[in-house]
């Protein structure tokens, strides 16, 4: 309870700031104030655009989520098993990471549709996380539990699901939950440039060019609150039953 009374003092402080801010410029041009904003927000909650783009929006987000954390699953297996697969694919792994989600966009563009870019790029984003953080897990694992069972015959498949993915959960969920933040992000961005029927990017890109400054941090403030209560709410189950087990 307590935890929670300080949580909303310190949103409410922030609140403040951002009023005495917006008073201080006087011009919601250039810095709406949070009732303007909220005002904004209420006008765009009685309209069905509304909800079908967030809804169009979430559902890129979670193609490209799931897809990243299974493809890095995949990948962070492999190269911890095999020296050769790490040294042959380590490289792809580095240009993916280092190349600008932009640059991402723009060259995928030519090769897929608009509705399709945004949950790929969010799949870009995933998936060197989830491949580096299970793969660092499944190093982790302890020597002696691998050697103990070596001396018990254990079948490969039983040492991985005995051990390996004990040790690469703690990893897996650490994976999981920066990803989701990096997947609204990057699928944001890319609904931005691919500019896809009922999208949250769409929307904000119009607010910055119909210059409808309230409307544009209403969008941004409601990509914020869904990402933390989502991510909450997924990844907090995900990490009880890693608890339990």
């Amino acid at each position: 309870m307590k935890g929670t009374v300080k949580k909303i003092a310190i949103a409410l402080c922030y609140i403040v700031i951002w009023q005495l801010a917006a008073i201080a410029v006087g011009n919601a041009l250039f810095l709406p104030s949070p009732i303007q904003t909220g005002e904004a927000l209420l006008g765009l909650l009685g309209t069905g655009d509304f909800y079908l783009s967030i809804l169009a929006t979430f559902l890129r987000v979670m193609l490209g989520f799931i897809g990243g954390v299974i493809i890095g699953t995949l990948l962070g297996t492999a190269t911890a098993f095999s020296k050769w697969a790490n040294a042959f694919l380590d490289p792809l792994r580095n240009i993916v990471k280092a190349t600008p989600v932009t640059s991402f966009i723009i060259l995928v563009l030519f090769y897929m549709t608009k509705n399709v870019v945004p949950a790929f790029i969010g799949l870009l984003t995933v998936a060197p996380i989830a491949w580096a953080n299970v793969r660092e897990g499944i190093l982790s694992a302890d020597a002696q539990l691998i050697e103990m069972a070596d001396c018990y015959g254990l079948t490969p498949m039983k040492k991985l699901i005995r051990i390996y993915a004990p040790s690469a959960l703690p990893q897996f969920v650490a994976a999981c939950s920066t990803g989701f933040g990096f997947a609204w992000k990057s699928v944001v961005a890319a609904e931005v440039i691919a500019y896809p029927a009922f999208s949250i990017g769409r929307s904000i890109y119009e607010g910055k060019f119909y210059l409808e400054m309230p409307e544009l941090f209403a969008w941004t403030a409601t990509v914020i609150a869904l990402s933390m209560a989502l991510e909450k709410l997924t990844f907090g189950a995900i990490r009880r039953y890693g608890r339990v087990s």
